[in-house]
């Protein structure tokens, strides 16, 4: 199995690298924009699958395809969350959300393995027909959706209302997931911080890593950390440290401003 990866965040690309040739899957080469992809694949044989990245430095990854007829599986890997996917979601193979998970990647690896022998050879990537332009607009405006303003918390026999601004962050913590209050209280909630992600935001709230989305409001200091993380200080919050994943701090410090 052959493999090129296209993604413009180099530690994020190493990473994906290294995990992949974990699995022993070959990766040919890492690109890092749309008009060094398009020159590659006018070049060379187009690989088994590809692990594309949505957004590059030079523009959107589906600009690729508009120049080039791609003979590749898709796998697509993006810091977007999950709702601006499904347009096209069938059309690939899978998809992977940042911060990579090992566990993610090595089912994405093994869902391809299992199309090409029902397929055979490339025919798992070919005939893509992807709208590009309900993509686009899903991912150029995402801070045009409607997102929830307060969330409704059962507490006993009654239901309390908190509005976003007063949430400080949201952590999963025993399987569960908790909304914490910038006054430092702290309720569980029915749901998952991968549904809330699609509800919230972005503007207002990141998801720092696996097990916490923070409010922008809710922090209180950034301090330097080991392995060019950053961790966060938030607001009476102390039940454990907050740590930026590294994948993420370019995109976070891009949030700040």
């Amino acid at each position: 199995m052959n493999t090129i990866i296209i993604e413009d965040e180099k530690p994020a690309a190493r990473r994906l690298e290294r995990m992949l040739e974990k699995q022993g899957v070959r990766v040919i080469t890492v690109l890092h924009s749309v008009e060094d992809a398009i020159n590659w694949f006018q070049i060379n044989e187009h690989p088994d699958v590809l692990f594309l990245d949505i957004q590059l430095s030079d523009g959107l990854s589906f600009e690729i395809f508009e120049k080039v007829k791609i003979q590749s599986a898709i796998i697509f890997t993006t810091a977007f969350d999950e709702y601006a996917l499904q347009a096209f979601k069938v059309n690939s193979v899978d998809y992977l959300l940042k911060p990579i998970d090992e566990e993610e990647l090595q089912a994405a690896v093994h869902k391809y393995q299992n199309m090409k022998t029902a397929f055979g050879g490339k025919e798992a990537g070919k005939n893509l027909q992807i709208n590009f332009e309900e993509i686009k607009k899903l991912l150029i405006n995402p801070l045009e959706r409607e997102y929830k303003k307060r969330f409704t918390i059962k507490i006993g026999q009654h239901l309390k209302m908190i509005p976003t601004e007063e949430i400080c962050c949201f952590y999963s913590e025993n399987k569960g997931t908790y909304l914490y209050t910038s006054e430092g209280r702290n309720y569980l909630m029915e749901t998952t911080l991968d549904a809330l992600e699609k509800e919230l935001s972005p503007k207002d709230f990141f998801r720092v890593n696996r097990k916490f989305i923070v409010h922008i409001h809710g922090i209180q200091d950034i301090v330097a950390y080991s392995n060019s993380r950053l961790k966060l200080k938030m607001k009476n919050f102390s039940e454990e440290e907050i740590i930026v994943a590294r994948e993420r701090v370019k995109d976070f410090k891009d949030w700040l401003q």
